[in-house]
C-alpha cells in the first residue's frame, strides 16, 4: 500500500509540473498561437523603391506581431509582367498558403481571379473599386480581399502644381495605359488642373519600350509634366529624367520614389508605414481576431510635401518652407 501511495504522489507531482510548464509558455501574442506556424505568399509586381518599402514594412510588422520565425514568407517578384503575377498566385493557391499579399494592382487583380478562399491583402493599390471592377465602391470588398491604399489626395497634388508653377499653361500627364489605377489618377488630376486654368493633355504609353518616345513628345509639348503612382514609370524613372531635365521641363510626381529620381516635388505617403498597416491587418486575420471579408480598405493617415533638392536646383525651382527635402 505504501508503494502504491508513493507511486500516486509521484504521478501527481509530474502532472503538476507539466501543467505549470504549459501555462508558462504562452505569450502576449495570444498564448498557444505563438507556437503556430504560418506561410504567407507575397506577389510583388516589380522591384522599385515604393513597393520594396511596402513589402519590408509588411514583413517586419507580421514578424513583430506573430513572433520571429513563426511566419514563412514565399516572396516572388513578377518583374513587371501581369501574366507572371497570375502564375505566382496560382502557385500560392496550389501550396495552400495561409494568406496572400498582393503588392500593386496587377498582383491584386491576379489574386482576385486566382482564388476566392485564401485571404488576400492588397497594398500599394490606389483605388480598389477601379482595380476590382466594383461600382459605387464603399470601402468594403466583402469577399476574401481587403488591404491598404496608397491614394494621395489628387486635388492637393493638382494644387501643389499650381502652387509651384502658377504661370505655366500646359500640363502633360504621362502614364502607363496598362495600369487601371494610373488611368484613374490622371483622369482625376486632369479635371482638377483644368479647374485651375491649365490646358492638359494625356500621354499614355503601353509599356516601358514606348516610354522614351512618349516622354519626349510630352516634354516638347508641355510646360510641366505630371506622373501618377505608376509602377512602370517608377521602374523607369531615369528615362523620364534624362528627357525632361535637359529640356528644363519640371515633373510633379505622385509618390516619393518617382520624385527622388525624376521629379521636383510630390505629395506622398510613406510606403513602409503602409506595409506596416497591412501587416497589422494580416496578423488579425491569421490569429482569427478578424475576418478579411469584414475589413474595410485602410488609407495612409499622413501625406507630406517633399521636394528633390538636386533637380529643383538644376531647374531653378524654389519651394515653400513647408516642403521637406527627400533624403538620399
Amino acid at each position: 500500500m505504501k508503494k502504491f501511495v508513493s507511486i500516486l504522489l509521484t504521478v501527481a507531482m509530474a502532472l503538476g509540473l507539466v501543467a505549470c510548464s504549459s501555462s508558462s509558455t504562452g505569450s502576449s501574442n495570444g498564448g498557444s498561437n505563438s507556437d503556430k506556424k504560418y506561410t504567407v505568399g507575397i506577389c510583388q509586381l516589380v522591384q522599385h523603391e515604393a513597393l520594396d518599402a511596402a513589402t519590408k514594412g509588411f514583413k517586419d510588422e507580421l514578424n513583430k506581431e506573430l513572433g520571429e520565425g513563426n511566419v514563412t514568407f514565399d516572396e516572388q517578384n513578377a518583374q513587371g509582367d501581369s501574366a507572371t503575377c497570375s502564375t505566382i498566385i496560382n502557385g500560392f493557391v496550389s501550396n495552400n498558403v495561409d494568406l496572400i499579399l498582393a503588392n500593386a494592382t496587377p498582383a491584386l487583380q491576379a489574386a482576385q481571379a486566382g482564388t476566392n478562399e485564401i485571404p488576400v491583402l492588397g497594398t500599394s493599390v490606389t483605388e480598389y473599386g477601379v482595380a476590382l471592377g466594383i461600382k459605387d465602391f464603399d470601402g468594403l470588398v466583402g469577399s476574401n480581399i481587403s488591404g491598404t491604399s496608397d491614394l494621395a489626395p489628387l486635388d492637393q497634388q493638382a494644387a501643389m502644381l499650381k502652387e509651384l508653377f502658377p504661370d505655366k499653361k500646359k500640363v502633360g500627364l504621362v502614364y502607363c495605359t496598362a495600369e487601371a489605377n494610373s488611368q484613374y489618377q490622371v483622369d482625376t488630376v486632369k479635371k482638377e488642373l483644368e479647374k485651375l486654368g491649365y490646358t492638359c493633355k494625356l500621354y499614355g504609353f503601353s509599356d516601358s519600350n514606348d516610354l522614351s518616345s512618349v516622354a519626349k513628345t510630352a516634354a516638347d509639348e508641355s510646360d510641366v509634366i505630371y506622373v501618377p503612382t505608376d509602377n512602370t514609370v517608377a521602374s523607369n524613372a531615369n528615362i523620364l529624367d534624362n528627357i525632361c531635365r535637359p529640356a528644363k521641363v519640371p515633373v510633379i510626381a505622385g509618390e516619393e520614389g518617382i520624385c527622388s529620381k525624376c521629379g521636383v516635388a510630390t505629395l506622398s505617403i510613406n510606403y513602409y508605414d503602409l506595409g506596416v498597416a497591412t501587416g497589422k491587418m494580416a496578423a488579425k486575420i491569421l490569429t482569427g481576431e478578424s475576418k478579411v471579408q469584414d475589413m474595410k480598405i485602410e488609407y495612409a493617415p499622413k501625406f507630406t510635401k517633399k521636394y528633390n533638392k538636386d533637380i529643383c536646383k538644376d531647374l531653378g525651382v524654389e519651394v515653400p518652407d513647408d516642403y521637406v527635402a527627400i533624403e538620399k
